[in-house]
């Protein structure tokens, strides 16, 4: 009896346990219809604005923005975009992965030299390099509370002070990128310099003949920060509606991955059930025929 005693709890425990995960589920989903629709209304402005300062390239050669000036990238900061919370399957981890590799793969003699800093939006990451003693830049994580371009501005216009004073020589933006529910891509971008937009001849016989005023130079020098900015937040964006999918589908998972557990106790407890009173029958049987005997 004392098995069977432990199944329920079990089961019940379980049963409690897939409630919760259904309940999240359903949260994440709410959430993400809202984040979805966020990133969405950005992205035809973020992809008309970078259209633009494409079809301005040529413009990019002779302007004096500090933004778009290639140096040797000795010291590197990397801005990663997580979560604050888990249970979001491999949401987080992915990324951290992604940095990890970009490190490794273009930023080694950095890192050894100890001129890789990092740049954390979600405490996930902020912890794990924090606990691994890296250069942790700042404390973002309270940008998830009000999840506005001009909070996301402040982390953005700290990024690019650094880069003008030159204590960074090249920025890196690590990120999931948001296709649906089910998946997200993750993306890596260099945010600083500017990356040029190569052009050839498909991209030049698509330019438009802008009218600009005040004047040319003017006009791109202040895209060029706006278009930072944009590129910032649309990832931070990008990241939320990708963590809220993430989170969605691996509680989706984990309801049927306990009802299945609580199938497969219900069966175990009725097996032990019906042996219980198998035995108990066998024992009335014995005893009654000995009384005969």
């Amino acid at each position: 009896m004392a098995n069977l005693k432990e199944v329920r709890i079990r089961i019940s425990s379980v049963q409690s346990t897939q409630q919760i995960t259904k309940a999240m589920k359903m949260v994440s989903a709410a959430k993400l219809k809202r984040a979805t629709n966020a990133i969405v209304a950005l992205r035809p402005y973020a992809t008309k604005l970078k259209e633009i300062l494409g079809n301005l390239s040529a413009s990019l050669e002779g302007a004096s923005s500090p933004f778009i000036q290639e140096r040797e990238p000795n010291k590197v900061l990397i801005v990663i975009v997580s979560s604050n919370r888990g249970l979001a399957g491999a949401f987080n981890m992915n990324v951290i992965k992604a940095t990890n590799n970009l490190i490794a793969e273009k930023y080694s003699d950095q890192l050894k030299n100890g001129n890789v800093s990092i740049v954390a939006i979600g405490k996930k990451a902020q912890d794990f390099y924090e606990k691994r003693n890296y250069k942790v830049v700042g404390n973002n994580n309270e940008v998830y509370s009000a999840l506005t371009f001009e909070n996301v501005t402040k982390i953005t216009d700290a990024i690019m002070a650094s880069f003008e004073k030159e204590e960074f020589d090249r920025v890196e933006l690590v990120y999931n990128r948001f296709k649906n529910a089910a998946v997200q891509i993750l993306t890596t971008e260099q945010l600083l310099p500017l990356p040029k937009t190569e052009t050839d001849e498909a991209v030049k016989a698509s330019n438009v003949d802008y009218i600009l005023e005040p004047n040319q130079e003017e006009i791109v020098t202040q895209l060029i920060p706006k278009s930072i900015k944009t590129q910032l937040y649309k990832a931070v964006l990008d990241s939320h509606a990708s963590e809220h999918g993430a989170r969605m589908t691996s509680m989706d998972k984990a309801t049927e991955n306990a009802g299945d557990l609580i199938k497969a106790l219900k069966l175990a407890y009725n097996q032990a059930r019906q042996a219980a009173i198998t035995t108990e029958l066998t024992e009335i049987v014995s005893g009654a025929a000995a009384l005969n005997g």
